[in-house]
């Protein structure tokens, strides 16, 4: 069984909490706390396994409360809750001491799964911060591939962009079909593109096409 402690000061919140969890098999909420003093007296008092922390309020201050939950019980996990998913966020309760990191709109499956992940030994991050993660760290094409774009490589995107098809490029722009098609894979391997789709999105992400 996971003892878990839920600290938040909004009483909403820990009430709807409780009530995703009450069902869920070898999760027991024990307690709620809304301040530094009520987690670190509960966690004093009481056997918890997991702190579900809301991090991003002034009365609760769950940065550092979770980096002071570290120090004093290395054995408690903490799951960082807040409503932003940005990198510095992510960054900060990570280094705080938390094992995980979701967003408060996560539904009851994701929740139940982070909770069970934690307790299992593993750390846990909800959906939308991987994707800020994947984004944070993924490589993206150089802005010196973009500038290679020549004039009529520009101009073969944007007719490609608008749906004609190569021989109908071929005819806007007085060139064969073979120098379309040239064009073509110059293009996907400028933009780092495997076909035609990711061509256009990448175009339009980083702004070679408005």
């Amino acid at each position: 069984m996971t003892n878990i402690l839920i600290a938040d000061d909004h009483q909403v919140f820990i009430d709807g909490l409780k009530a995703l969890l009450e069902n869920e098999k070898d999760i027991c909420v024990v307690g709620e706390a809304k301040n530094r003093e009520e987690v670190l007296d509960y966690c004093s008092s009481f056997h918890v396994d997991l702190v579900i922390i809301d991090i991003n309020t002034p009365v609760m201050g769950g940065v550092k409360v979770s980096k002071e939950l570290s120090k004093r019980f290395p054995g408690i996990k903490i799951l960082g809750l807040s409503m932003c998913s940005d990198m510095d966020y992510i960054s900060g309760i990570l280094k705080a001491g938390a094992v995980g990191y979701i967003l408060k709109n996560t539904g009851k499956e994701s929740l139940a799964e982070g909770i069970n992940t934690i307790q299992a030994g593993a750390n846990y991050l909800g959906m939308e911060v991987r994707a800020t993660l994947l984004k944070e760290f993924t490589p993206t094409p150089s802005h010196q591939y973009i500038e290679k774009l020549s004039g009529r490589e520009i101009e073969v995107l944007e007719s490609i962009a608008s749906g004609l098809t190569t021989l109908e490029i071929g005819e806007k722009l007085f060139i064969s079909k073979n120098t379309v098609e040239t064009h073509r894979k110059n293009l996907l391997y400028k933009l780092m593109a495997r076909n035609t789709a990711e061509l256009i999105n990448n175009a339009f992400r980083h702004r070679v096409m408005q």
